[in-house]
């Protein structure tokens, strides 16, 4: 069975660019694509939506932003088969419990007001920081296409290897769909403690510092297939700075989370999220288990 592309969706225009995004990318991958509205209800404005309909002015609204998200996804996708529904719940539970049959989860960045924003912000956090798929948030200036962006190409950070497998399997797999190459990014730096004193010494700590960083880059990327153009690149300088740097230059940007049995808190590591608020292209958090 082909696991659907699951949207969160709320109305705004943000999420309803999320819609165009993953109408793509489940146009891509030949899966269906599945439009979630999920909140408490009395979390929302509006009530005048249910004058004379005879329904809770709740209800009303869920279904008037599910059915929008719908009519704008089969215009943009007309063979995509799409799923709704709705769900009387938070929204961050609610996307995180349909990551476990979902092959991704698609966010926007944010919401249809300030309140809305700070707490979509949460959600997509929170949703990339336990989600049992890949989560991509809609950041930056992305041009609402995930097949043909206006960059070609896709980004992804090496982490350790127990950190990247996941990640780098994903970009591939984006990359080869979508028929452009693939950046595959290496952040190294060399400790303050290692790199003060005699110049020779330093200057030789920095040096194997960066062929472990080469080594761990040629290790995450030793399976990837043939018909991926590979771009491998190492660079000096803190993870967060070196990728958000990276994803400037890219359609999407793939970082990997590494999943702790047993740890219930949020599980995203720095860099990742450091990109779900700095990265200026959509960023997919890729789930590794330990």
């Amino acid at each position: 069975m082909d696991l659907p592309i699951v949207v969160g969706v709320d109305g705004s225009e943000p999420s309803l660019r999320a819609v165009d995004w993953a109408a793509d990318e489940a146009a891509v991958r030949g899966v269906p694509l599945r439009l979630v509205y999920a909140s408490l209800w009395e979390r929302y404005e509006g009530v005048s939506l249910a004058d004379g309909l005879g329904k809770p002015s709740e209800q009303v609204m869920a279904e008037d932003v599910v059915a929008t998200a719908e009519r704008r996804a089969r215009r943009r996708q007309a063979d995509v088969k799409i799923s709704t529904d709705v769900l009387p719940e938070e929204p961050e539970y609610a996307l995180v419990r349909e990551s476990r049959t979902a092959s991704a989860v698609v966010l926007g960045s944010r919401g249809h007001s300030g309140m809305a924003e700070a707490l979509l912000g949460s959600v997509s956090v929170t949703v990339a920081g336990h989600a049992h798929c890949p989560v991509i948030v809609l950041r930056g200036g992305h041009d609402n296409r995930a097949r043909s962006g206006v960059r070609g190409r896709i980004a992804v950070g090496i982490g350790e290897n127990s950190e990247s497998a996941a990640a780098v399997h994903f970009a591939l797999e984006e990359a080869r769909l979508r028929g452009v190459p693939l950046d595959a990014v290496r952040a190294w730096r060399c400790p303050a403690h290692e790199s003060i004193g005699h110049g020779q010494l330093s200057g030789e700590a920095a040096r194997l510092h960066e062929e472990r960083a080469v080594g761990a880059l040629e290790a995450a990327l030793r399976d990837a297939p043939a018909d991926v153009e590979v771009h491998r690149r190492i660079v000096e300088g803190p993870a967060r700075q070196v990728l958000s740097a990276a994803s400037a230059e890219a359609d999407l940007l793939v970082v990997g989370a590494r999943r702790r049995e047993g740890h219930f808190g949020l599980q995203l590591g720095r860099a990742a999220h450091a990109m779900l608020h700095r990265s200026a292209c959509p960023v997919a958090v890729v789930p590794q288990r330990a």
